[in-house]
């Protein structure tokens, strides 16, 4: 079943109009960046889930897909924001408060401000809006389900670059996660100021 509006009409009937999906990519990866999107859609349009059909947890599409889907979101959302934080922020802070300064970022960044969230997964205690966090959100609500397209593609994006900066990491391939290909890489080349030092398989080879 595809993502539905059901919890943000859950919210509309509380009175909240303007609800803005929050998903991130890149928490499991060794490499880059932990990126967060922030998505508020016109719920009332009727033809709605018409207009982004296909949308659904980025990981359930190919990168061809979420390219297109991408460019979808953004023609008919009423705002949408991304944020990151780096792997100099999460080997300070951790990961879970790393992901939540991203999340925290992308919804700073929307031109239009949102009364209420839904997170997958993750809560904001510092953020002072209404919000429901709860697991697979991405594939139940459609308004997280595009955030997690624009996540994706966004930090795909940002990999891409790192791959052209730093070669013969596959980067490109792998987008920094912990494939065969990435550590074999790191075995011959070494670690890059944008590999996360304090996750295990980092650590091991700093210190070998």
């Amino acid at each position: 079943m595809p993502p539905t509006l059901t919890h943000e009409f859950v919210l509309k009937h509380q009175g909240f109009g303007l609800i803005a999906g929050i998903d991130e990519a890149g928490r499991g990866a060794w490499a880059g960046p932990v990126v967060a999107a922030a998505v508020i859609l016109p719920i009332d349009q009727p033809n709605l889930p018409e207009m982004l059909a296909g949308v659904d947890d980025s990981k359930k599409r190919s990168a061809k897909q979420r390219e297109l889907l991408r460019e979808r979101i953004q023609h008919h959302a009423l705002s949408w924001s991304v944020g990151s934080a780096s792997a100099q922020e999460i080997d300070a802070l951790g990961i879970v408060p790393a992901t939540r300064f991203a999340m925290q970022r992308a919804i700073e960044g929307l031109h239009i401000q949102a009364q209420a969230l839904l997170i997958d997964a993750v809560q904001l205690p510092d953020i002072p809006l209404p919000q429901q966090a709860f697991h697979f959100a991405d594939a139940i609500s459609l308004s997280v389900a595009a955030a997690s397209i624009l996540a994706k593609t966004s930090r795909d994006a940002m990999l891409m670059q790192l791959d052209s900066y730093y070669h013969g990491y596959g980067f490109a391939k792998h987008k920094g996660y912990g494939t065969q290909i990435h550590r074999d890489a790191l075995q011959k080349l070494g670690v890059t100021p944008e590999h996360r030092r304090s996750y295990a398989p980092i650590t091991q080879l700093i210190n070998l």
